[in-house]
């Protein structure tokens, strides 16, 4: 098979596509021919490791995959050559034209479901559905701060949030960026490279502030958003794409507010049955129609670095994906 390999920690632009011995499934492992792979900020953590796990150079890169079973192995039941699947959240190999994945990990797709739009949905939609609904408890009626929600993460707040019942602000860095957060859903958008975020975000509340921050970003945003909530508020903590801040703890005292963490990578080991709850959830919706994640652009196997590249210079909108 072609695979993307990293030789060795370092630039996106390093990666290379070799010719690799086809997998084998293991005991309670399912290989797929993948047809699409997320391409996520974890990935591209891993590429520098400077990601909680640490694969082993050379590796293949990609978190998620979805495709079509080719082989089952040993002590799986419930599965057959043929069928249609999504699954590897938290390991690596999806940039591949095949790659193995626990048998206990792979959700089965619909028939209408789109490889493309499926794949990446834990890891975006997942961390979204598990902050708002399980962390956040975002209430129908609230309003919800969205920072980056102009990235897949972001995005999938704002989509989220709207099914929900939440009034949404999304907030990004460019008016493209915002366009295509008011074309998903987002009730106001500000423009944090031109307007001040705690600011304009109060004018949008009549001075009240947000119920809840969903913040994708940290660095210096994540005060300014912070200072934008209201009484009571619950900022979750879902990201640092622009650096991990350091938050005056006496607004959180001011405003008797909850500074809210949000792993789902760990929810997902210390809690399988709600992970499984709310990946079910998440396919529901898609074949439903109510969730149609947004695909910005796709890339083959050879602009893999490419595609990491643009994730890593947040000029990504929605998600970018790998087509093997």
């Amino acid at each position: 098979m072609k695979a993307v390999v990293c030789h060795a920690f370092g630039a996106p632009e390093d990666l290379t596509v070799d010719e690799l011995d086809d997998p084998v499934a293991g005991e309670g492992e399912l290989v797929i021919d993948v047809k699409a792979a997320a391409v996520t900020f974890p990935d591209t953590l891993m590429l520098e490791d400077k990601y909680q796990f640490h694969p082993t150079p050379p590796y293949i890169p990609g978190a998620e995959g979805a495709g079509v079973v080719s082989e089952v192995g040993p002590g799986v039941d419930g599965w057959q050559v043929g069928d249609r699947v999504v699954g590897g959240l938290g390991t690596t190999g999806a940039y591949a034209e095949k790659m193995v994945i626990p048998a206990l990990a792979a959700k089965r797709l619909p028939d209408g479901v789109d490889f493309e739009v499926v794949t990446g949905l834990n890891y975006a939609y997942g961390t979204t559905l598990y902050g708002l609904k399980y962390r956040g408890e975002l209430q129908p009626g609230e309003t919800m701060l969205v920072t980056g929600a102009g990235g897949a993460v972001g995005l999938s707040a704002v989509e989220i949030g709207k099914l929900m019942g939440a009034r949404v602000i999304a907030a990004a860095s460019s008016e493209e960026k915002l366009e295509l957060c008011r074309q998903r859903g987002a009730d106001e958008t500000i423009n944090y490279a031109t307007e001040n975020l705690k600011d304009r975000a109060k004018e949008l509340t009549n001075g009240n502030g947000v119920d809840v921050v969903y913040d994708c970003v940290g660095g210096d945003k994540a005060e300014l958003a912070l200072r934008a909530i209201g009484w009571e508020g619950r900022f979750l903590v879902i990201g640092f794409t622009a650096g991990i801040p350091a938050i005056p703890l006496n607004l959180a005292l001011l405003k008797s507010c909850q500074i809210i963490g949000v792993f789902y990578g760990a929810m997902t080991m210390r809690e399988p049955e709600k992970n499984a709850a709310i990946s079910q959830q998440l396919i529901d919706w898609v074949a439903s129609g109510d969730l149609a994640p947004h695909v910005s652009e796709r890339f083959p196997l050879d602009r893999a670095g490419e595609a990491m590249r643009a994730l890593m210079d947040r000029k990504a909108l929605g998600k970018l994906v790998v087509t093997p």
